[in-house]
């Protein structure tokens, strides 16, 4: 690994992001860019003067680079603050670009708002950018997190494209040293044919995570009636079993791949899971390792 992208406005959201962002270059001895978005350059002169525009514009540069400087020298982490012009998204996407990042780590909302519902809400310019980056992201929704990652949670179903999770699962189980708990959820356990074909799958991934050196326990669970989807069921799950510290989803809808589009079931994993979440563009030509 060589970087990490972290998008920052200055919020409480963005703070936690760059925290957990820290905890994994230190461990992956990777470098961090600290990345501030000037969305719309040019407009705060039509309020001010330019000379007043440009005071401005360098607090917000002399800001970045004090706490850029601030955690490096804290944590002994490469970081390098970096302020560009441009739509927050599409400027994301291609800073991890140019600089080869392996991870975007970012915040999903503000986490000072009172509002319940505005807490819930997945911000544009993050759906954005999960749907259209090369790299994973990572986002953070929650307030509390733990600094390493004890076990990763691996949502499956019988699609083809939900095996992709499963690579990049082992690669950051590898990193962070962590189990990976794989669950699939059913409306009911009654159902026969489609448990005996959920156990195959669950029994293949098992042994093919295992005989990677890495700890897996695989687990099929019953979603509460009355629920719309699975979701809220895998996430009480993750919470009842206490070192849940990541979950590997997959963008599009995966029983049914649309290009640049985040499936329903993805959103509310970002939206309502406290625990971060590692959101991956499914890839036509599948899986590749991070370590190849």
């Amino acid at each position: 690994m060589s970087n990490i992208l972290v998008p920052y406005d200055f919020n409480r959201q963005s703070e936690l992001a760059m925290e957990q962002a820290v905890n994994l270059a230190r461990i992956t001895k990777s470098k961090i860019i600290l990345l501030y978005v000037n969305e719309f350059p040019g407009f705060l002169t039509s309020l001010f003067s330019d000379r007043q525009d440009e005071e401005m514009l360098e607090k917000i540069n002399d800001h970045l680079d004090s706490l850029a400087a601030r955690y490096g020298m804290r944590t002994g982490v490469d970081i390098e603050a970096s302020m560009q012009s441009g739509r927050i998204y599409t400027t994301i996407n291609k800073v991890a670009e140019e600089t080869e990042s392996t991870f975007i780590v970012m915040g999903t909302r503000s986490s000072d708002s009172n509002d319940p519902e505005r807490k819930r809400m997945l911000g544009a310019n993050t759906s954005r950018v999960i749907r259209s980056a090369s790299s994973p992201v990572i986002t953070i929704s929650g307030s509390t997190h733990y600094e390493g990652c004890r076990s990763i949670l691996l949502p499956l179903d019988l699609t083809k494209e939900t095996k992709q999770k499963v690579g990049w699962a082992i690669d950051i189980a590898k990193i962070y040293g962590a189990k990976i708990r794989a669950v699939s959820a059913l409306w009911s356990l009654n159902d026969k044919e489609i448990i005996a074909k959920l156990n195959v799958q669950m029994n293949q991934v098992k042994r093919f995570i295992e005989e990677t050196g890495i700890e897996c326990e695989a687990e099929i669970i019953e979603s509460p009636k009355g629920e719309k989807t699975h979701v809220p069921a895998i996430l009480d799950y993750a919470r009842s079993k206490g070192d849940v510290d990541l979950i590997v989803i997959m963008t599009q809808q995966e029983f049914s791949i649309v290009e640049f589009f985040v499936g329903s079931h993805a959103q509310e994993f970002i939206r309502s899971s406290e625990i971060p979440v590692v959101s991956i563009v499914p890839k036509e030509l599948g899986f590749v390792s991070i370590f190849s």
